[in-house]
């Protein structure tokens, strides 16, 4: 399948723990697309946004099962990547958050 690189990275994952992990080891997390590999994840994010990426890390986040009176659905799994940048290298999309 072929994704662009806009196609891959859906949007940053702003979360405490992310804080955390953004603070304490140069880790970035974002939600992928489900069918993007950790090659594709690494160089979407090294062309986005001009930064060197040494890992990436993914899981499959489940749907969680919602109800809506009688009716029983469920939302769908995704993707989410957590990518470890260089020393010294940062993300400005995150700052200020």
């Amino acid at each position: 399948m072929n994704l662009t690189v806009q196609d891959v990275v859906k949007r940053p994952l702003i979360t405490e723990k992310g804080e955390r992990n953004r603070e304490a080891n140069r880790q970035f997390a974002f939600e992928v697309h489900r069918d993007a590999s950790k090659i594709q994840v690494k160089q979407a994010v090294e062309k986005l946004f001009s930064v060197h990426v040494l890992a990436v890390r993914t899981a499959i986040a489940r749907g969680k099962n919602k109800r809506v009176g009688r009716n029983v659905g469920q939302r769908p799994n995704w993707k989410k990547a957590f990518v470890t940048l260089k020393q010294g290298e940062t993300i400005a999309l995150f700052e200020g958050t």
